[in-house]
């Protein structure tokens, strides 16, 4: 599962490793507080069968921002629910997605309603292919 999180919103997206499609799923509202969070984001990848959560990481001229370091605290949390769990990059994920979108003619308000799974879509799509388009796990 792909994890674009935000402080107010957390996108999530899954992958079908076999095809290297990914698609979104609903966002989560964040709740303020990285346990609650975590226990959402594992019992939805329960519900999806996903075995690992890929969480982007956001990188300032690639180095670690505070929300970096925040992001891997919410790893932290998934590991000690049993969550097997990675990091990607998600430089530009947002970004990249408002202007598919736009392009692709959607109103700002319906952009503004999928651009956090959409960023989560891309989180895992970098992550496969640094994997070599092989998932793992």
């Amino acid at each position: 599962m792909g994890v674009d999180f935000g402080g107010t919103r957390i996108g999530l997206a899954v992958m079908d490793a076999r095809f290297g499609i990914a698609s979104a799923r609903p966002a989560l509202l964040a709740s303020g507080t990285l346990a609650l969070d975590a226990d959402e984001i594992a019992k939805r990848m329960g519900k999806e069968e996903c075995e690992l959560a890929v969480l982007g990481v956001p990188l300032a001229a690639g180095e670690e921002t505070k929300m970096s370091r925040i992001v891997r605290m919410l790893g932290d949390r998934l590991a000690e629910r049993g969550v097997k769990t990675d990091y990607e990059d998600e430089a530009l994920t947002s970004f990249e997605s408002e202007r598919e979108m736009e392009a692709a003619g959607l109103k700002a308000s319906q952009r503004r309603k999928m651009v956090d799974g959409e960023a989560a879509i891309r989180i895992l799509e970098r992550w496969y292919e640094r994997q070599g388009g092989a998932a793992h796990g």
